[in-house]
């Protein structure tokens, strides 16, 4: 692997595996065909991620995995940190883990390792504290403070995952303030914070307490297809852990140059739902909504801008200079027209789906699948198709009616 100045890279740091080469379940809520394999393979061949960053590798059942593909010749481990794959693609250790509050407020957490051993001595030592320490984001029974205090002492990093969703994040579930879960020093060590499907850097500047921290948006995937529905642009040297870290610090000119995500109506959190009668809060209703604008139940999934609104009792939006843009931009597969088959007709003959999204002009894309999916793809990449926000843990949706042009 040469050293390059100031590359530019593709980074999804939130993947999950849903199953081992031996069919062993992990992540009971992802897909069966999300092995470390399978991850790294569609990385490389269909969607164009650099680095890979895997939250399920403190399993024993993973580790078994990830030995066997070292042993191989598969993977290597690279000196700074990471693994490599097939000279291509960077993998990112990681562990999602729930932690609990002194309130019962529940929240994900994910640790972050350099080196195939720290994930070892990781895994043994979270054992003695989850369940079943095979299955994917076990509730550990330590608060985050304790969790990030374990992580550093492991070798590792942590960060808070999927802020503001209603169920099992730091703003969703446990406080309004980060100062209230992690002390002082704890603080100035996470380097950066996800944001979810159902916010961005507009809605997650709205609160002045997040300024100093690197974004990032992550597709949290369950499915292979999921992978880099969000993802960052990260300028580094080389792919790997220690590079990655300099940059989520904002060190020696490396950093998160762009942040690419769902416009949050597309997520499954974005308004506030009511669990009696399932109406789903709209434009119409400013919020914060704290209660159903239909039948007046306050039985409800609080929406992520609603938790925002409340925390903050207005939106100012005020980005630092060091916050880089934001670009909403609509995955392939939430463009209507474009099934399985069309997908594999683009990666065939376009190859990546970032370079489909990124690199392929409408001419081109218009000789692969025709002059209006070709529309619609571009319309997706500039963000720029009509929506219906989503609520209550239901996606938003491309409307079919879109009538805006290029």
């Amino acid at each position: 692997m040469t050293k390059n100045r100031e590359e530019q890279y593709f980074v999804d740091l939130h993947v999950h595996i849903g199953r081992t080469e031996e069919n062993l379940r992990v992540k009971v809520t992802a897909s069966r065909d999300l092995t470390f394999a399978n991850i790294a393979q569609e990385c490389l061949m269909r969607k164009g991620i650099d680095i890979v960053g895997i939250v399920d590798c403190a399993s024993p059942y993973v580790i078994r995995d990830i030995e066997k593909m070292l042993n191989s010749g598969e993977m290597c481990e690279l000196r700074d940190g990471g693994l490599r794959y097939q000279d291509r693609v960077t993998i990112i250790l990681g562990s999602e883990i729930e932690t609990k509050e002194d309130n019962s407020g529940l929240s994900h957490q994910i640790a972050y390792f350099p080196y195939f051993s720290d994930i070892r001595q990781f895994s043994i030592k979270i054992s003695k504290l989850v369940t079943n320490p095979n299955l994917s984001s076990q509730n550990s029974g330590i608060t985050a403070q304790e969790f990030h205090d374990l992580t550093d002492s492991s070798g590792g990093i942590a960060i808070p995952a999927h802020v503001f969703t209603p169920y099992k994040s730091i703003f969703g579930s446990c406080t309004a303030h980060l100062a209230e879960i992690f002390n002082p020093l704890t603080l100035q060590k996470i380097p950066a914070i996800e944001l979810g499907l159902s916010a961005d850097t507009y809605l997650a500047d709205c609160l002045p307490e997040l300024n100093r921290f690197t974004f990032l948006t992550n597709s949290d995937a369950h499915s292979l297809p999921k992978i880099g529905r969000e993802y960052n642009i990260i300028r580094m040297e080389q792919p790997t852990f220690k590079e990655l870290l300099m940059a989520l610090k904002k060190e020696s000119g490396r950093a998160v140059i762009a942040n690419y995500g769902l416009d949050p109506k597309l997520g499954k959190y974005h308004r506030t739902h009511c669990e009696e009668c399932s109406y789903t809060a709209t434009a119409a209703d400013l919020p914060p909504v704290l209660f159903c604008e239909k039948c007046g139940s306050n039985r409800i999934t609080k929406g992520v801008l609603d938790r925002i609104i409340e925390i903050s009792g207005n939106c100012e939006s005020r980005s630092p200079s060091h916050r880089p843009p934001y670009y909403h931009q609509i995955p392939l597969e939430f463009v209507p027209g474009i099934g399985q088959k069309t997908k594999e007709t683009l990666f065939n003959q376009l190859g990546t789906e970032m370079n489909v999204l990124h690199h392929t002009d409408f001419a081109t894309l218009s000789k692969v699948v025709g002059s209006k999916i070709a529309y619609d793809i571009i319309l997706a990449h500039k963000g720029e198709l009509i929506l219906q926000s989503g609520g209550g843990g239901k996606y938003g949706k491309v409307k079919k009616d879109n009538l805006r042009k290029i």
